[in-house]
């Protein structure tokens, strides 16, 4: 994509970000070593003095169930879903006010901010949020998936938009300090800062981040970053096979799809919310599984609607549809029945999953789980409205 002078003012980059509104942000206690879930039923605990009728709401796996769901033409199988838990368009449309606010002044011209309003990335984080209605701690999550979506398109997959396989990898490595800044270099460093500035993708993160901070702790800001860092590794892989024309099998695709799904958006569920799950049991290996599972999951639902897209390229981006028909020299309809069946499975093991773990007593972690139900529920529905997709 072409480098744009940055728009921002001595403040820093998209400094017009909304005020955090008085949030509170108290001390964390987290415990750091991995736990058994034997040792999480005797010890979890509290990471965050919140009142205790806030953390009783999503406490149990209970509220809206699943459905089978139509979707696209409706010629498919349907896919098992989470019922989404709220749908609210004046706070959708609030969010999304402020949001196209910060990108005006993160220096989007006037076609990017109505292909930014189109995209309804307001609406996305209503219905994937339902536990809170602060306009300004959605607004965070807003930011970041915009900020993500458009390092997607711009540099990785969208060669109408400037993405050049070959020029990804750098691309992502001035990402990374843009969002975790690091420390001064002398004389070299004022490169990096002018950098930074102007290039519209780390304008966003950067300034996306910046808002973060006034909402989550240091170790939430961290487990984010990295979360973002560690899905640009499979980006990077995604580069590497489109630029040699090489597709890799259906089943190396996956593997690379563990760390580059919505489990990257889903890590932002607690500080939307505002609490936090502690080390110990955000990263438990059941408890991170089922992250995993609601993640790709909700991945799946973006290939199968963006198929049509995809091969349309004039560099096919990599979707398990179509290499599912490659791999197994089927038509796209029998891969999609076979990516839908493949949803379904990990939708219901997800439930399981979630059934077992209600058994932990930390409203914290509970509250999590519900909240990656309806992250799934919400998503689905974002995708099934959103014109992007249809």
């Amino acid at each position: 994509m072409p480098d744009r002078s940055s728009s921002a003012g001595a403040g820093g980059p998209c400094s017009a970000v909304p005020s955090a509104q008085g949030w509170s942000v108290g001390p964390t206690g987290l415990g750091t070593a991995a736990a058994s879930l034997a040792s999480l039923l005797a010890a979890a605990r509290p990471s965050r003095e919140i009142p205790h009728g806030d953390l009783l709401a999503g406490t149990l796996p209970g509220g809206p169930g699943y459905v089978e769901r139509p979707w696209g033409d409706g010629s498919h199988s349907p896919l098992y879903c989470p019922v989404p838990e709220r749908a609210d368009d004046a706070l959708a449309g609030e969010v999304d006010a402020r949001l196209a606010s910060w990108a005006r002044d993160c220096g989007f011209e006037d076609d990017e901010l109505d292909a930014l309003g189109k995209a309804a990335f307001g609406r996305l984080v209503t219905l994937a949020h339902p536990d809170t209605d602060d306009p300004d701690a959605l607004l965070v999550a807003a930011q970041l998936n915009a900020a993500w979506w458009a390092a997607d398109d711009y540099y990785a997959d969208d060669t109408a938009l400037g993405a050049v396989p070959k020029l990804l990898p750098p691309r992502l490595a001035l990402v990374m300090p843009a969002m975790d800044p690091v420390p001064s270099v002398g004389d070299f460093t004022a490169p990096l800062n002018e950098a930074l500035q102007d290039d519209l993708i780390r304008r966003m993160l950067g300034s996306a981040v910046q808002h973060l901070n006034r909402h989550a702790t240091p170790a939430q800001v961290q487990r984010i970053c990295y979360s973002t860092f560690a899905m640009f590794v499979s980006w990077t892989a995604y580069a590497a096979w489109r630029e040699t024309g090489e597709h890799p099998p259906a089943w190396e695709y996956l593997a690379a799809r563990q760390h580059d799904s919505f489990y990257t958006s889903m890590t932002l569920i607690d500080v939307v919310g505002g609490y936090e799950v502690p080390a110990h049991l955000f990263y438990e290996p059941r408890v991170r599984r089922a992250a995993f599972q609601a993640g790709t999951a909700s991945v799946l639902v973006n290939d199968l609607h963006s198929v049509a897209k995809d091969a349309a390229d004039e560099n096919p981006v990599c979707n398990i549809v179509l290499l599912i028909a490659a791999d197994r020299d089927c038509s796209v309809e029998e891969a999609t029945e076979t990516t839908v069946a493949l949803h379904n499975d990990l939708v219901r093991d997800f439930e399981a999953g979630h059934r077992d773990l209600a058994a932990v007593p930390s409203p914290e972690l509970q509250r999590f789980l519900r909240g990656l139900r309806a992250w799934m529920g919400g998503g689905f529905e974002w995708h099934a409205t959103n014109p992007r997709y249809a």
